[in-house]
């Protein structure tokens, strides 16, 4: 796309966020919801502030929470956490979880943004996401949460573009999902399990594989990475190093994926189950 076109959006975008009036911005800390922070910020400031809010559950990391405070220090936002535990809807991971999710956490950040006279709640789903089956945006919609980067038509290369200009230093950060899409639909998820979960992705993380996913079964850790990256996680030691690490979490087996990383593997599964795909 010719950089005068994507000025052009970005220009938009600001416009709308002028416009929006004082907002929230449910940030993750993720690609989309950091450019969207500091376009905020950069189109209202000095007028008014903006405010960042990061939902706690047991299902999001804690590392990603952490990332998201510290951007949040680096943007000098204001930034609020909110806890919540699981939603009794999620508990048992049920094939519409996002829509039942998005709905309680969103309405939740509603409510915390009326109550500091906020008349906006902004969030991050860009152009791409509209074309995806996305039960979760359903529920935003509902709730009259805005989505400004959509709303541009700015797609997720651009955003990435966009914030390497901003030297944002998300402009190239690995997607990250809720935990919840580690488990098979109908299976529980208690805090403990998803504590396995987080632990053992953040392990691979620290082995040099950023873009990781890995599927709990039970007894069965399923490792889902990049196809570039399969070579070099069963070389030498590597292999034996990650499996005794997971065992040590509690799993009992631990395989590769030779499918490799990719989104939404556990809604195939329920696809074949006969489930409706979340």
């Amino acid at each position: 796309m010719p950089a005068d076109e994507l000025s052009r959006k970005y220009d938009r975008l600001l416009e709308i966020l002028r416009v929006a009036g004082p907002s929230a911005v449910a940030f993750s800390g993720g690609v989309d919801s950091t450019f969207l922070a500091a376009a905020a910020a950069e189109a209202v400031r000095p007028v008014r502030p903006v405010v960042l809010m990061t939902v706690v559950t047991p299902y999001v990391p804690r590392l990603e929470v952490g990332e998201a405070r510290e951007l949040s220090d680096h943007l000098g936002l204001p930034h609020v956490l909110v806890e919540l535990p699981i939603p009794e809807g999620v508990r048992l991971n049920p094939p519409d979880r996002c829509y039942v999710c998005k709905r309680t956490l969103f309405s939740r950040l509603l409510d915390e943004a009326r109550a500091r006279g906020l008349v906006a709640l902004l969030e991050g789903t860009n152009a791409d996401d509209l074309s995806d089956d996305r039960p979760g945006l359903r529920a935003i919609r509902e709730l009259g949460v805005r989505s400004p980067l959509a709303e541009a038509g700015l797609t997720k290369e651009e955003i990435r573009t966009l914030s390497r200009r901003l030297g944002l230093r998300t402009w190239d950060k690995p997607a990250y999902a809720c935990l919840l899409s580690r488990l098979p639909c109908g299976e529980e998820a208690h805090p403990g399990r998803l504590r396995r979960i987080e632990l053992a992705e953040r392990y691979l993380m620290t082995q040099g594989f950023r873009a990781v996913r890995v599927r709990d079964h039970g007894e069965l850790a399923r490792i889902e990475v990049d196809p570039d990256a399969r070579a070099r996680l069963t070389a030498g030691s590597t292999a034996a190093r990650i499996a005794a690490e997971l065992k040590r979490l509690g799993y009992g087996y631990v395989c590769l994926d030779l499918e490799g990383y990719r989104s939404g593997s556990m809604n195939a599964q329920s696809a074949r189950s006969g489930e409706r795909k979340p």
